[in-house]
């Protein structure tokens, strides 16, 4: 097999993946992706949609570890571990129950808000540089509560997302509700709106664009299955089935597989696998107005295109186990009980892989091993909302600037 020498490789054509290697284009570097496009759609495909700048909280709050046994022994509830994969999960609960001190806690929030805040500018500029707006909905969303008690325990959240200037407005009665989104079940009795949120109209089709984009620019996308790196004094490589390349630098946004390559030369990081579910209702399923969210319950209900789609939770089951569709089923069965008048028949359902670190931030950052291989990966489920941030720091990184905020939180070392 004959070695290729590359500028700068990028492995995976997810959202992460293409929106930093269209981003590099911009500073004159060559670029190539490489994707190993097993013809499954992925993640950043079949997502909700949602760039959820608005949501800088992590999961790892303090008392946290108070209710997750009761939602861990729910195989269906908002938050799971499949029995089979329960002691794999033992060390990460560990360290995310440490990210949920007070201290790691009010860290995570400030570094993801000061994430959330560049990622926003960073797509804004995104969407005029590519004249991609008609590809936006700027509808806002609604995060509902059912009853006074469940609504309070929101207000800190509230609270921290004012301290951060993000723009809200609560509701306090179903009327208040049904201005925004009528046919909502009168169980809900309080909301908060965010009017600044956004959504593309559909996640897959907004990844095609910026693929094509990425193309037409020169940029080149290789499908190949990479398996393992390696360092020399000359070079850092990359090697698998099909391939075997050295590159002047490497970027690794191969989502949740990409512990797995770090692993080859030496690099631990404490990642894991939330399984999120969903299904996509046809066309006339819903007159949705607004994005939804079911904080209680885990779960939103979205427009893609012309059609709805239900879907979220978080299964922390690995890469391997197969789906449990019970998931998607129990979810779409809440959105029929939320939305009496949703339609449910002839929907399609979905399981996909979100790279989950314990304090809820991505690594960015060089390997500590060196600093040709730059790790971007671990986002949750905000990759999409992230990803032309991310962008803008992995440039940073590659051009060894100065990037617009602190990357310490980021950093493959904190664990």
């Amino acid at each position: 097999m004959k070695e290729k020498k590359e500028d700068i490789v990028v492995v995976g054509a997810g959202i992460i993946g293409i929106t930093a290697a269209l981003r590099l284009q911009t500073t004159g570097r060559s670029v190539l992706v490489l994707d190993r496009d097993d013809g499954t759609p992925r993640t950043s495909e079949m997502n909700a949609g949602a760039f959820a700048f608005a949501d800088i909280e992590p999961l790892a709050t303090p008392g946290i570890m108070k209710k997750a046994p009761k939602w861990l022994l729910d195989p269906l509830g908002p938050l799971s571990v499949p029995p089979r994969y329960a002691l794999n999960m033992v060390p990460w609960l560990l360290r995310f129950w440490r990210a949920s001190r007070p201290d790691r806690y009010r860290s995570s929030v400030k570094a993801q808000a000061d994430l959330m805040q560049m990622a926003r500018k960073a797509l804004e500029e995104l969407i005029r540089e590519t004249a991609t707006e008609h590809l936006f909905r700027r509808e806002g969303q609604l995060q509902l509560y059912e009853g006074e008690r469940e609504y309070r325990a929101s207000l800190s959240s509230w609270d921290l997302r004012r301290a951060h200037g993000i723009d809200f407005e609560l509701l306090e009665t179903p009327e208040a509700i049904a201005a925004f989104q009528p046919g909502i079940d009168a169980r809900f009795t309080h909301a908060g709106f965010t009017p600044d949120w956004i959504n593309a109209c559909d996640p897959a089709l907004w990844l095609k664009t910026l693929t094509e984009t990425f193309l037409s620019r020169g940029g080149r996308i290789e499908s190949a299955e990479v398996d393992s790196l390696s360092l020399s004094e000359t070079s850092a490589g990359l090697s698998g089935s099909k391939v075997e390349i050295c590159a002047g630098q490497i970027i690794i946004c191969a989502g949740a597989w990409s512990h797995r390559l770090a692993a080859t030369i030496g690099d631990r990081f404490p990642l894991e696998t939330e399984r999120g579910y969903n299904t996509t209702l046809g066309a006339g399923a819903f007159d949705l107005k607004t994005h939804l969210t079911f904080p209680g319950h885990g779960f939103v209900v979205t427009r893609i295109g012309d059609d709805i789609r239900v879907g979220g939770a978080v299964e922390l089951g690995g890469l391997s186990l197969p789906p449990d569709y019970r998931r998607a089923r129990t979810l779409l069965g809440k959105a029929k009980q939320f939305l009496p008048a949703l339609k449910c028949d002839g929907g399609r359902q979905w399981m996909g892989f979100r790279p989950s670190l314990p304090d809820s931030l991505p690594v960015i950052d060089r390997s500590p091993r060196d600093r040709r291989v730059i790790y971007a990966f671990g986002h949750g489920h905000l990759g999409l909302t992230q990803s032309a941030g991310t962008a803008e720091l992995v440039t940073h990184l590659v051009e060894d600037t100065v990037p617009p905020i602190d990357l310490t939180p980021f950093s493959t070392c904190r664990f």
